[in-house]
């Protein structure tokens, strides 16, 4: 016999649909509602990235940390039962507390009580910029929806510290960048047997680029994903000032250096258009990388992903050694965030350029999946 009574935010008016917050209103298992935080130094030093989950058809919450430095990648992954207090952001060792909406927010990790070198942190973001919304986003495999999704992106500022390996790392506004996205809609998760579309109706490739940059009196935010023929089915090109509208920058077309023998971009320079059509070129150096298939439970990730059921009370800590990229493959066919420098007219800033690209990618002259830069 299931519980149906109201719930805590049922008392507050929020509702879309005549039911309770305690239902969706659709009944698709991947629905989700979840947030990603990059936090990285202006040096490339050090990389933390996290987010939290929830599945509500699924009855799963889940969250996870990385962070990257060196050739060390330390993971902190959780799940747990969803449970209706929605507001309560924390499974696990890993909390997020909205301190005040759209603007600051306290991220948390717990250290591991058994070890005194496990990574833990409490960090403060800020933000600098109002929140963005994103392109709505619309994936479709054959006539099945794949993925609908609403997003918007932020940057700010982060303060607090960041524990790691018995080691202590000062986060201090001005030498640290923050950006977020926050999304919810309907989105794959592991468990589902893909069918006739599966088999018939994959990509010949697919190519991604998701940029927040944050310059001391702007914000960018530039998306891009293509198909295998470079056919542009997602595109943003964003500039956001105090006091300024939302400045559109064209159509973004990014030229990408990557390592010889990889996909893995080196810098790149991203070609934008104000509205005087003057030509607007945002420079790219690579700072820091952290796949996002290695700790952090995006696909293909082999060893945890997001809204998969794990068990009451699951919490898994493990490092990873990044020096040698062939001991992780799969990473390859994953989203990688860099953390990076940029330059735009002049002035420079800080921010995620973050990068997919596999199969084949006509513009980028990639033939199919094992095709690579020469």
């Amino acid at each position: 016999m299931s519980d149906d009574r109201p719930i805590a935010l049922d008392e507050y008016p929020v509702h879309q649909a005549p039911l309770s917050m305690k239902h969706l209103v659709t009944g698709d298992r991947n629905a989700y509602d979840r947030c990603i935080f990059q936090v990285f130094d202006h040096e490339g030093r050090a990389l933390l990235i996290t987010g939290l989950g929830v599945y509500p058809n699924a009855g799963v919450i889940d969250a996870y940390a990385t962070l990257r430095i060196g050739d060390e990648l330390l993971a902190v992954r959780t799940s747990d039962a969803l449970t209706d207090d929605r507001m309560n952001l924390a499974v696990g060792p890993l909390r997020i507390t909205v301190d005040e909406p759209l603007r600051r927010l306290r991220l948390q990790c717990d250290a591991d009580p058994g070890d005194p070198r496990s990574l833990s942190y409490d960090l403060t973001w800020t933000a600098d910029f109002p929140a963005v919304w994103e392109p709505h986003h619309i994936q479709r495999r054959g006539d099945r929806l794949m993925l609908e999704g609403r997003r918007f992106v932020q940057a700010g500022s982060v303060s607090g510290s960041i524990r790691a390996g018995g080691e202590e790392i000062a986060v201090t506004a001005g030498e640290w960048t923050g950006t977020r996205d926050r999304s919810w809609g309907v989105r794959p998760i592991p468990g589902e047997e893909g069918g006739r579309a599966a088999e018939e109706l994959r990509p010949d490739g697919f190519h991604w680029l998701w940029i927040p940059v944050r310059f001391e009196d702007r914000f960018l935010m530039v998306i891009a994903q293509e198909d295998a023929d470079g056919y542009r089915t997602l595109n943003e090109a964003v500039l956001v000032r105090d006091g300024h509208h939302d400045t559109q920058l064209g159509w973004p077309q990014a030229d990408i250096t990557y390592r010889p023998g990889t996909r893995h971009p080196q810098r790149a320079v991203v070609h934008l258009t104000d509205p005087a059509r003057k030509p607007l070129e945002l420079g790219v150096e690579i700072l820091t990388s952290s796949p996002l298939a290695i700790g952090a439970g995006y696909p293909p990730a082999t060893d945890w992903q997001h809204g998969t059921w794990q068990g009451r009370g699951w919490t898994d800590r493990r490092g990873y050694d990044l020096s040698d990229t062939a001991a992780h493959p799969m990473a390859a066919f994953g989203v990688t965030d860099h953390s990076a420098r940029f330059t735009l007219d002049g002035r420079t800033g800080h921010g995620i350029f973050e990068h997919g690209s596999f199969g084949r990618h006509g513009p980028s002259g990639f033939t199919g999946y094992d095709s690579v830069a020469g």
